[in-house]
């Protein structure tokens, strides 16, 4: 087993979800103090060559990231709340339906309303673009900071953190204890806010080729180039977390790190013990995997 290989993982309500390389493990801290630890396959190994290229295979690991995530967090609010408050499969649907409208209003929608009202008033189109794109990222951190505020978001951060430790120890080789985990920092290149600050500095170069267009042509093309964004943000993802990054990524994925400040807080040992219950259940996976193949 290559202690090398990049886990990568998602905070949920009071636990965190663990991708390995064909399952997904997401542990959660119950009402009555256990650990409760799910596994789901992931089969990614029956996909066409063509969805494993370059900045196409950004696009489908996030559309299955999403779908991974989301089930997640539907299991990890159901276990972690009493049987009376438990959420149905439409509660979560229409939860998460509501998140996405107010992703494209918020950070789609809002930036171009305001600079459609603006271009009239700057000569040159690349500036619009760019007054886009600060706009688009300065909503994003007021966001944040907002939520930050909020008591259940921080705790939610803190298994953030739990997760970067645990993955963090596990890269460097390190037996998985809360004593080697909580040693390392809760800031990881590979984290998912990095990924979303990347999209919107990458957005600004995008955008910044196309010319002059209505509100609803910009708001069509900015929906339009999502994928084309996620594949590059993708790329450029997975570079940052290799040793020895070059410039250029490092100052593209600064910003995420810094931001990560935000998204993240020092957890305390017990949500160190559920991501390492997560990790852990992935690793054994791949290691029953590895070890039935070679039979």
């Amino acid at each position: 087993m290559n202690p090398r290989y990049q886990y990568g993982g998602q905070a949920v309500i009071e636990g965190v979800m663990m991708r390995g390389r064909d399952s997904a493990a997401i542990a959660v801290r119950r009402p009555d103090g256990d650990i409760s630890v799910k596994m789901r396959d992931i089969d990614s190994s029956k996909r066409p060559a063509i969805l494993k290229a370059p900045f196409i295979r950004g696009v489908v690991t996030l559309i299955e990231s999403l779908v991974v995530g989301m089930e997640s967090l539907m299991y990890s609010a159901n276990e972690s709340s009493e049987e009376e408050e438990q959420l149905s499969g439409g509660e979560v649907v229409l939860s998460l339906v509501m998140a996405f409208g107010l992703f494209i209003l918020l950070f789609i929608v809002l930036p171009n309303v305001i600079v459609a009202f603006m271009q009239k008033h700057i000569p040159s189109v690349v500036l619009v673009n760019l007054l886009e794109g600060v706009l688009r990222i300065a909503i994003f951190l007021v966001y944040i900071v907002a939520i930050s505020k909020m008591e259940d978001i921080q705790r939610v951060f803190a298994y953030h953190g739990a997760e970067h430790k645990t993955i963090a120890a596990w890269e460097a080789g390190e037996e998985l204890t809360v004593d080697n985990a909580r040693k390392y920092s809760t800031l990881h290149p590979r984290c998912g806010t990095s990924f979303l600050l990347i999209v919107m500095v990458l957005s600004i170069l995008v955008y910044s080729f196309l010319g002059e267009q209505t509100l609803g042509e910009r708001i069509l093309s900015r929906l339009i180039l999502l994928p084309v964004l996620a594949g590059l943000s993708y790329e450029v993802l997975k570079l940052a977390g290799r040793p020895n990054p070059s410039v250029f990524v490092k100052w593209l994925s600064a910003p995420g790190l810094a931001l990560q400040k935000l998204t993240t807080r020092e957890p305390d040992d017990s949500m160190l013990e559920v991501a390492i219950a997560s990790l852990n259940a992935v690793i054994e996976k791949d290691q029953a995997s590895s070890e039935a193949a070679v039979i």
